[in-house]
């Protein structure tokens, strides 16, 4: 999905080579996250708690205006130093350079954040960068002014921590804390009404990969709710052949689940003890290497049920249609057995 995203943004003229190129460079596993928020909701928390955890890489403005040296940098100090507004294709410009270093494609990134607003997460899709999960963090404004007053820094690690909710245990760290800059409530006030004037907007790009999460609750549980949800896949919207498997002892429901789902989605239903029974009955070939076992009342082997199995499930219906399995696997080593006959559901339901 991400070497087709780079495909339509790029065009470029040898598609081939660019695909090779692709798959030689890119780590499409790794994470590709924006953490955004109001002042004071806590991205910085969060976006190095991730960072931590997943290994990846975090930008945000300090990072890119401090802490990198890139070919944008000096410009962009340049409107700091004469308290200017960043322009925000000289933002843009900037995340781009420093997420096509080497250590951001194959680590992943976390964009603490970033985009501010819709023109530059316009700007940063026209670059190719888009992100898989986009993590909205929510507090009310007096919740936010009133953390913002306590706010103090680590200028060594840039961690953040608060005077009432989150002081350090460590003297040595409680020495070196430091007040932000532009901490009166004058200040604070503009910078909310400015996030909630642009948010929506922003909000409008991303809301197929976005998830706001109330970030005025303990940070454990703040943390747990970001990470649970940077570690989903999202639902491609590709269209694919349902191949369903149902599992679950005797007399749980599974056979009569399994005929209704087939019957309202138009699927194939097989069940595996019916499948042998039919082999038999046709006389096929492996039907009678099946039946002294099925006349007797023994387990017919794995190796011939994987046959029959193999067999009906690559017939054409089941390719076109999809299909739905149930009776087999029984057992760890069947279900092995299946996964190397490159029959590997794409939905599984389980009933105890």
């Amino acid at each position: 999905q991400n070497m087709l995203e780079e495909l339509l943004i790029h065009k470029p003229d040898d598609p081939i080579q660019f695909m090779i190129d692709h798959l030689k460079r890119n780590n499409d596993d790794a994470p590709r996250i924006c953490v955004l928020g109001p002042p004071a909701s806590g991205k910085t928390t969060v976006a190095m708690w991730l960072c931590k955890h997943l290994d990846a890489i975090r930008i945000s403005q300090e990072t890119l205006l401090f802490k990198e040296i890139l070919a944008l940098t000096k410009e962009a100090k340049a409107y700091k130093e004469r308290k200017e507004k960043i322009p925000n294709a000289l933002w843009a410009n900037l995340i781009q350079e420093r997420l096509s270093n080497v250590d951001c494609i194959k680590q992943g990134w976390i964009l603490e954040g970033f985009p501010e607003n819709q023109e530059q997460a316009w700007m940063l899709q026209s670059s190719g960068i888009i992100p898989r999960h986009v993590v909205a963090l929510y507090a009310p404004d007096t919740v936010l002014i009133e953390r913002n007053t306590g706010k103090r820094l680590d200028p060594f690690t840039e961690e953040v921590y608060h005077t009432t909710f989150d002081w350090p245990s460590d003297p040595l760290v409680q020495q070196r804390l430091v007040t932000p800059e532009d901490l009166s409530e004058h200040e604070m006030s503009k910078k909310l009404l400015e996030y909630h004037r642009n948010f929506p907007g922003v909000f409008q790009i991303y809301q197929k990969v976005l998830k706001s999460i109330n970030a005025d609750q303990p940070s454990m549980d703040v943390l747990s709710q970001v990470l649970t949800y940077v570690q989903t896949r999202h639902r491609s919207a590709a269209p694919f052949t349902p191949r369903i498997l149902f599992c679950g002892p005797p007399g749980s429901g599974k056979s009569l689940q399994a005929a209704l789902i087939a019957q309202k989605y138009s699927l194939v239903n097989i069940c595996c003890g019916q499948l042998l029974k039919e082999a038999v009955a046709d006389k096929t070939k492996l039907g009678e290497l099946v039946k002294p076992y099925v006349d007797n009342g023994y387990p017919v082997p794995d190796n011939l049920v994987m046959r029959i199995l193999a067999e009906r499930l690559n017939a054409l219906d089941c390719m076109t249609n999809g299909w739905v399995l149930c009776g087999f696997p029984r057992d760890r080593e069947q279900g092995q057995q299946l996964q190397k006959s490159h029959i590997i559901p794409n939905r599984y339901d389980i009933y105890l």
